[in-house]
């Protein structure tokens, strides 16, 4: 894992586009080992969610509250990444929680596609008042790229504020009509990553995904954080995960402690029938 603090000028950047790439912040070892365990890990394929696109094809996706001392946990609350989340949310005195995490599980060729949302489109309901005190981290686990489906984001949207959102087939998604507008005059990107980069990403930034069409998986980690300050007044999912402060552990506790799967009884899983918005 890499141990440099974000500078000055990535921090500027997350700003001004809303979204930032940091290239090789886990090592190829760290990134086997996580893989490893995602695919033998009976207890996120058991709690794994299926959620259809509009065309009929299926992503899957784990969701927990309370991140351990699995190897996903560790990884959470490494020392390295809470660190660079702090150093990006709004309120910089409060301290950083973790909101949730999920496994998100795009399998080659039936891996279906997102709509154009945003986080903050969806914690809006669970009366969360302040999206620059929230974030989402991706972690790629495999590669990403434009033939295996990879996050696509409109830079500079978080800029715009919360849309409206409404259903879309199974899923949640931005008002088109704000979609298309901000096409118009700001830049759609594609964002290509390794086995190992990271993007760490604004509540209010739209952003969509193609469904899978390669013959390669898409695995990605996305955890996401919240200060200790921005209540959730009707989180009754999370309870009290998003405002509790995350007991950090060092870098290399992701190789160096004994680790395995989730605990399906510790986790804190998103039950398969929850009434909830997706993503």
């Amino acid at each position: 894992m890499t141990n440099q603090a974000l500078t000055p000028e990535q921090i500027q950047q997350y700003n001004q586009d809303g979204y930032l790439i940091v290239k090789g912040f886990l090592s190829s070892e760290e990134v086997a080992k996580l893989y490893q365990v995602a695919i033998d890990d009976s207890a996120v394929s058991k709690n794994a969610i299926n959620v259809n696109d509009s065309t009929g094809k299926r992503s899957k996706l784990s969701l927990w509250y309370k991140p351990g001392d699995d190897i996903y946990g560790l990884l959470t609350r490494s020392q390295q990444l809470v660190d660079s989340v702090d150093q990006l949310l709004d309120n910089p005195s409060a301290n950083v929680c973790h909101f949730h995490s999920k496994l998100m599980q795009k399998e080659p060729r039936v891996g279906g596609a997102w709509e154009w949302h945003q986080d903050y489109g969806y914690w809006y309901k669970n009366e969360f008042l302040l999206p620059d005190q929230m974030m989402s981290v991706m972690v790629a686990i495999t590669d990403a790229n434009e033939e295996n489906g990879c996050l696509q984001v409109i830079k500079g949207s978080h800029k715009m504020g919360r849309v409206e959102h409404g259903f879309s087939g199974e899923q949640v998604g931005a008002s088109q009509r704000y979609v298309d507008l901000a096409l118009k005059t700001m830049e759609r990107i594609y964002v290509e990553l390794k086995a190992g980069d990271v993007l760490f990403f604004h509540s209010n930034i739209l952003h969509r995904s193609e469904a899978n069409l390669s013959d390669k998986p898409r695995w990605s980690m996305i955890s996401c954080y919240n200060r200790q300050s921005n209540i959730g007044y009707n989180d009754s999912a999370s309870s009290m995960s998003s405002i509790t402060p995350i007991d950090v552990v060092p870098n290399d506790a992701l190789l160096t402690w004994e680790t395995a799967g989730l605990a399906e009884d510790g986790a804190d899983f998103l039950a398969k029938e929850a009434d909830v918005a997706l993503k």
